[in-house]
């Protein structure tokens, strides 16, 4: 009798895809069309698209890394890249130990996270004001 053994298999990163690369880079060139066209922001919730081991590494690294980078903390930690593609952000909130508990892509002219609240900058005039008298 002879039995035929396999050598063991196993899967690196990049080795299986889900093929969602590709679609996401074309979403987010639709999303950049509509935000020229009609000023309509997209926010894409890569959490919630499934993706194999490696992907969101090849996802970041087409869409490169342009000239701003923030690191922000507002409820925790939060990091926003603007992208080689001027209006494409990815955006990164981390808990209190630095584990990711979300990643987004932004098109948009700029992230929601970096606008002042009107609030804010109400309560920051009165803060001014008061410090002038």
């Amino acid at each position: 009798m002879q039995i035929n053994r396999q050598p063991a298999c196993s899967a690196e990163p990049g080795d299986v895809t889900t093929g969602n690369v590709k679609p996401l880079l074309h979403e987010i060139r639709h999303a950049l069309r509509r935000w020229l066209d009609h000023q309509e922001s997209t926010t894409i919730d890569l959490r919630s698209i499934p993706m194999a081991p490696g992907e969101e590494d090849e996802i970041a690294e087409e869409l490169g890394t342009g000239e701003i980078f923030v690191q922000m903390s507002a409820l925790g930690p939060s990091e926003i890249v603007e992208t080689r593609y001027p209006g494409v952000w990815r955006v990164t909130h981390y808990n209190s130990n630095r584990e990711v508990i979300g990643k987004f892509i932004e098109v948009c002219d700029l992230p929601r996270l970096l606008k002042a609240a009107d609030e804010d900058i109400s309560d920051g005039l009165e803060q001014l004001e008061a410090q002038l008298v």
